[in-house]
C-alpha cells in the first residue's frame, strides 16, 4: 500500500523511524528504517493512515524540506519540536513504528523471545478439546438484557 503515502512522506517516515530506533550492531538488530520493517509499516497502516499522514505533514512543515536533507543537529531540533507540538498524530506515528519494529523476528530473537505464540508453551492441544473451558462452564450463568 505504498500509495497511502507520497514518496516524500515515505522518505520522512524512514528517516524519523531511524531516529526513533537506530540500528544496533551490538545487539545485532536493524533500525526501524529497515526495508522489511518499513514495508510492514506501510502494509499495516490501516486506520492509522490519516493520523500518520497528518504527523508526517506536520513534520514536513517543521523541517521545511525533506527530513533526510537536514544535518543531524537540524533533524534533532525538528524532532524535538515535533515531539512538543505533534500531539496525537505524532503519538500515533511513534506507536506504529514501535509496534512494527517489535514484531520483527530479528528483534524478537534479540530479546530472547521465541518466534511463536507463548501459549501453550510446548503443550499440544487436541483439536476439539474444550476442557480448558471447564472452569468457565463451572461458574453460574450470567444473564444480561441485550441493549
Amino acid at each position: 500500500m505504498t500509495e497511502t503515502l507520497t514518496k516524500v512522506q515515505r522518505d520522512d517516515l524512514r528517516t524519523i523511524a531511524a531516529m526513533i530506533i537506530p540500528e544496533s550492531a551490538e545487539y545485532r538488530v536493524p533500525g526501524a528504517d529497515d526495508r522489511t520493517i518499513q514495508a510492514d509499516i506501510l502494509a499495516t497502516l490501516g486506520r492509522d493512515t490519516e493520523p500518520v499522514r497528518a504527523a508526517l505533514d506536520h513534520l514536513a512543515r517543521l523541517a521545511g524540506r525533506p527530513l533526510a536533507e537536514l544535518d543531524a543537529a537540524q533533524r534533532d531540533q525538528v524532532a524535538k519540536e515535533f515531539r512538543a507540538t505533534g500531539g496525537a498524530p505524532a503519538a500515533t506515528l511513534v506507536r506504529v513504528v514501535l509496534q512494527c519494529y517489535y514484531r520483527d523476528d530479528r528483534v524478537l530473537r534479540s530479546l530472547g523471545h521465541e518466534l511463536r505464540a507463548p501459549f501453550p508453551k510446548g503443550h499440544t492441544l487436541e483439536q476439539g478439546d474444550w476442557s480448558l473451558l471447564d472452569p468457565v462452564k463451572a461458574r453460574p450463568a450470567t444473564l444480561r438484557r441485550a441493549p
